[in-house]
């Protein structure tokens, strides 16, 4: 159902970039007004630093590996909070989904007027350059950000795991992934918000005596316990 409502997307954004484009230029102008870090001095900066955006191009490809590993972990050792985070997931990305075909953006490595360059193209590991996921990709979702969204709740669900003081660690990996796809030129600072709220609102939803929550017998799993 999900790769239906993303496909849909795919297709009616490609007959709206003109659209796409003027909602991402509302964006940038908004982020001014708030005196937002603007995206393209931030990728000035990163192409600066010798490797830098070399390694961020690469790390922005290690978001569906590392979201279905997890999500496997979850599934072999974890069975009550894997649900927690499957039902969580699957409402952030639907909602997420639901915003990109209502409103579709051009992300900074599309957008003329943004300055910015696609590193990733430049480089050669963009996922949208070619094979079976570019003919799939829709390249006009760049609000909200689901590489940053998918992060954040890998971090949150991981944090719940354990007591210890290093669990706050895993917050690199929202936090890494909100450099990379600012400085790839693949999302808007407001993008990444965006994606975080969502996930925040979903695992909110999902958790015990949330009204998407698990109920023991239905699903196969009982309700997440933070340990």
């Amino acid at each position: 159902m999900l790769f239906g409502v993303y496909n849909l997307g795919r297709i009616i954004a490609t007959g709206r970039v003109a659209s796409a484009d003027d909602n991402a230029i509302a964006i940038v102008r908004f982020q001014r007004l708030l005196q937002l870090p603007d995206e393209a001095s931030l990728q000035a900066s990163a192409l600066g630093v010798h490797h830098l955006v070399g390694l961020a191009d690469r790390y922005y490809l290690v978001h569906f590996p590392v979201t279905i590993a997890v999500l496997v972990y979850l599934y072999l050792r974890r069975r009550d909070v894997y649900y927690w985070a499957k039902r969580a997931l699957v409402l952030a990305t639907a909602a997420a989904m639901v915003i990109h075909i209502v409103w579709p953006v051009t992300p900074p490595r599309l957008l003329e007027a943004s300055g910015m360059v696609d590193t990733g193209q430049r480089a050669g590991t963009s996922v949208y350059g070619g094979g079976p996921f570019a003919a799939m990709a829709n390249e006009y979702a760049a609000m909200p950000s689901l590489h940053v969204g998918w992060a954040l709740l890998l971090a949150m669900v991981l944090m719940t795991l354990t007591t210890s003081r290093w669990r706050v660690l895993w917050m690199l990996h929202p936090l890494l992934t909100t450099v990379t796809v600012v400085v790839t030129a693949n999302h808007y600072i407001l993008d990444a918000a965006a994606g975080a709220l969502i996930v925040v609102v979903a695992l909110a939803l999902s958790r015990p005596g949330g009204p998407c929550a698990v109920r023991p017998g239905r699903g196969g799993g009982s309700p997440a316990r933070p340990r």
